[in-house]
């Protein structure tokens, strides 16, 4: 097992199935594990796991059919495997957590094995410090970049943004520029759900799934329905300004955040199951937890990303909120912390990092890979409506968009293609990479 000894020291300090409060500043574990099985000797690893630390007995899904999981994620007598990705989510009694960690550090057909942890949406819900002016250029002045200080200039140039026909967001990208739509490609996003009878989204959601028990894919947040309509909102909205980047992409929309915002690595796998299976270009994730400075990724996320891309998905997330610039930088959040998922910061009109924006500080895939707008984004509210909304939630689908628009320029392109374009097209900021990666995300 790659991870054994954070492992280890996690399970010293997991509680028994607390409750996610939403205020505790630390990681927070749901009393079950996740284990990454070899995907040639799934049976064996889990032989290994029954017999040395007596898991529950194992329950097997495949491909859509993990959008039936949301019951089993729940039952505390099941444990849960997701065969596509060959990953389990299994339920351990309590005195058999040492055994479980010690067979998977013996057994090689296990890969990894963490303790489950609670993750939540990544909006920002204290009141932001946005500044009042708009950077006007992004490829065309280079040269009056180059002989004064760019984001003292860029502040100096225009006047705030006219945002009638198209959000600040999609003028900075240049998707309102773009020829491309993202037709036939589906972008998942896996969040709060999505108001299904929105009249700017109700005709562009392919399929929705629920992972959380007892309650619908529809969305009672808020915070889903407002990342679906920037990753893939239409060119023309019922009222307001455009604010979708992607705007003929599918949307394949999974419920794995309940209506408090909050929900469990195990709802998350199970929607990367199903998206995977769906044929999702992007899988894209406004979510996750804090991590500490120091703190490795997690070897299960990496894992199940890197399969992801072999599988043709491109998984982006939001790099999170825990910063108090300026003076305190906290590390990117997790799964975005890990070197194969795209980690998103957030940026103001002004082409600032925002206040909160968690930074690069852990290395090893904890860095921030790209920057898009992510401050005070216009754009669909459940119940028909609109809202504004601020965090490195509202920067992520602006990355879904223009990946579905990169993919349908380049249909027989690879994932990893599709994320080294994306990093070629960004313009450069003066900010440190620790904070925006390669720059200014734009569409092609």
């Amino acid at each position: 097992m790659a991870n054994g000894s954070t492992s280890m020291h996690a399970f010293g300090e997991q509680p028994d199935r607390p409750s996610a409060d939403g205020t505790s500043r630390g990681t927070q574990y749901t009393g079950r594990y996740v284990v990454v099985l070899d995907p040639n000797s799934q049976q064996r690893g889990l032989d290994a796991l029954v017999s040395a630390a007596g898991i529950a007995p194992v329950r097997r899904v495949r491909g859509v059919a993990a959008a039936e999981a949301s019951g089993l994620l729940e039952n505390p007598d099941v444990s849960v495997v997701f065969e596509d990705l060959a990953v389990a989510v299994v339920e351990v009694r309590p005195e058999q957590r040492l055994a479980l960690v010690t067979s998977a550090e013996a057994e090689d057909a296990i890969l990894a094995a963490e303790p489950e942890r609670w993750v939540r949406a990544s909006q920002i819900i204290a009141p932001d410090r946005a500044p009042a002016k708009f950077f006007p250029a992004y490829r065309g002045d280079e040269d009056v970049l180059a002989r004064q200080s760019r984001a003292e200039a860029a502040a100096d140039q225009g006047p705030a943004l006219d945002e009638q026909t198209t959000t600040w967001g999609l003028q900075a990208i240049r998707a309102n520029a773009s020829g491309l739509t993202g037709r036939g490609v589906r972008i998942a996003v896996l969040d709060t759900g999505v108001d299904t009878d929105h009249p700017d989204l109700a005709g562009r959601i392919e399929e929705t799934a629920s992972f959380v028990a007892d309650e619908t894919v529809e969305d009672g947040h808020g915070h889903g329905t407002h990342c679906i309509g920037t990753a893939a909102g239409p060119a023309q909205p019922q009222q307001g300004p455009r604010y979708g980047v992607a705007t003929e992409a599918r949307v394949l929309a999974g419920k794995v955040l309940n209506n408090e915002g909050d929900g469990t690595d195990g709802q998350i796998l199970a929607g990367m199951e199903w998206a995977i299976a769906k044929g999702a270009k992007v899988i894209s994730m406004s979510l996750g937890g804090r991590v500490e400075l120091g703190e490795l990724f997690p070897q299960t996320y990496e894992i199940l990303a890197e399969r992801a891309l072999q599988l043709g998905t491109v998984i982006v997330a939001a790099a999170g909120n825990h910063s108090l610039r300026p003076g305190f930088v906290s590390p990117v959040d997790v799964p975005a912390n890990c070197p194969s998922i795209l980690a998103v910061g957030s940026l103001d009109k002004a082409m600032r990092i925002a206040f909160s924006s968690c930074g690069g500080l852990n290395g090893q895939g904890g860095e921030v890979n790209i920057a898009a707008p992510g401050v005070r984004v216009h754009s669909a509210a459940p119940g028909g409506g609109y809202a504004t909304m601020s965090g490195t939630s509202m920067a992520t689908p602006h990355v879904a968009g223009v990946l579905a628009l990169l993919s349908e320029a380049n249909p027989e392109a690879s994932a990893a293609d599709l994320v080294a374009a994306l990093k070629a097209g960004a313009f450069p900021l003066p900010q440190p990479a620790r904070d925006v990666g390669v720059g200014l995300l734009q569409a092609p």
